[in-house]
């Protein structure tokens, strides 16, 4: 089949698909709470905290119930304009001292919330770092150590987000407690694997046990060392289970996904998706991906040609060089490497909220041509992934995905097509 468009052009518009699939726009009409007979507070955290508290602002006034008050923290440059609630930003992935004072102001709120009152938390993916309250017995520059150290050292986000909690004094229920008596809904964007509510931004408004011994297990399996000051307030941070409110799933990676392969069939191609939990060691997820890849193009299974792989998921990167790029970048550096001069396939390979790791791309893009042109301009992909420098590589090509923050986060977006 010869598709009228390019390859990055199709690419693209299963990316934009995705993200159009993974925003908070009208996703609350039918899902909103009976109003209080006291005060709305709207609090909330994540890269796109922003965007969900504005459309939660003109839901909210569009059902007759005014505006609401509150406080939301996001990223840097990853704020926009409110009418009644507070945007701050804060640093990600590594906290700051803004992050600290936004979650400190969260809380005091939610303490201030009485019977009569209702507490709407709005919570996406990046909340652990940017809602960064360190337990009693911790100071911040603890808190970024551990996090610095987690992000280096290959760990799934689902166990860095447990030692997230045990170090954290608003996280893992810690804000429902706090907002107790206050009727409480939760609204969620997931970047998690399998949705759990707990685990989208280590869970503030989802009550849990915390499991000190396990977190330090984590930081002693991943090679973290802690001193014996820290380990004790990990100890003494232990809480049970308490109560907590409603909780509403606003977007998820399979509705990225989903969406994706609606517009893949639209344009005539085979969709298969083969999971929005895809997790490992970035190139090592790419080498089995493209060895399916390989499989579709030769037998047209386990999806006939033209057809597209789409996944998802979190991925991670032990860092062993000195170069530049997030995990998407690496994941389609090692993708690269691993399909060769396989002709007929292209991929993509984005984070949802517009930034891989710390640069300023969410991704990067290839066709059949990819190393043709790298060899051309004399450089050495193999050499690029062993210096864990995707960003260089594809930057030099002109390969890079450039969207700017999306306000939104459903985690990795992956498709490769097969033709």
């Amino acid at each position: 089949m010869t598709f009228a468009s390019s390859d990055k052009t199709i690419l693209l518009e299963l990316f934009n698909a995705a993200l159009a699939a993974s925003l908070p726009d009208g996703r609350y009409e039918g899902r909103l709470p009976e109003p209080p007979r006291g005060r709305t507070i709207v609090l909330g955290a994540g890269k796109g905290a922003a965007r969900m508290a504005k459309t939660f602002e003109d839901a909210w006034e569009k059902a007759g119930h005014g505006l609401p008050q509150g406080l939301v923290v996001t990223r840097y440059g990853h704020g926009m304009p409110t009418r009644s609630i507070e945007v701050v930003e804060a640093s990600h992935p590594v906290p700051d001292a803004a992050g600290m004072q936004a979650a400190e102001r969260i809380l005091a709120l939610a303490r201030e919330a009485g019977p009569d009152d209702l507490v709407v938390f709005l919570m996406s993916g990046g909340a652990s770092a940017l809602l960064s309250l360190p337990a009693e017995g911790l100071t911040l520059e603890d808190k970024q150590t551990l996090n610095r150290a987690l992000l280096k050292s290959g760990a799934p986000i689902g166990a860095m987000n447990r030692v997230r909690k045990s170090a954290s004094a608003i996280k893992g229920g810690r804000l429902a407690a706090a907002a107790a008596p206050a009727r409480m809904i939760t609204y969620l964007i997931s970047d998690v694997p399998g949705d759990d509510p707990g685990a989208i931004g280590s869970g503030p408004t989802i009550p849990e046990a915390s499991d000190p011994d396990a977190a330090l297990a984590i930081l002693a399996e991943y090679g973290i060392a802690v001193d014996a000051r820290v380990e004790a307030a990990i100890r003494a941070n232990a809480v049970t289970a308490g109560a907590g409110g409603p909780v509403e799933m606003l977007a998820t990676p399979k509705m990225a996904l989903d969406a994706a392969a609606a517009v893949a069939r639209k344009l005539g191609l085979n969709p298969i998706v083969l999971g929005d939990a895809l997790e490992g060691e970035a190139r090592d997820v790419a080498k089995v991906l493209a060895a399916i890849a390989h499989y579709a193009s030769a037998h047209d299974e386990p999806v006939a040609k033209p057809a597209v792989i789409l996944s998802g998921g979190e991925t991670t990167v032990t860092v062993r060089g000195k170069g530049r790029g997030g995990r998407n970048a690496e994941f389609l550096l090692s993708l690269a490497v691993a399909l060769g001069s396989h002709r007929g396939i292209a991929a993509i390979a984005c984070d949802t909220d517009g930034i891989d790791g710390s640069e300023d791309n969410a991704g990067a893009w290839l066709d059949e041509h990819i190393l043709t042109e790298a060899r051309s301009r004399g450089l050495d992909p193999a050499a690029h992934l062993a210096n864990n420098d995707g960003y260089g590589f594809f930057e030099a090509l002109d390969r890079l995905v450039v969207t700017g923050p999306t306000l939104t986060n459903v985690n990795d977006f992956r498709a490769i097509l097969v033709r």
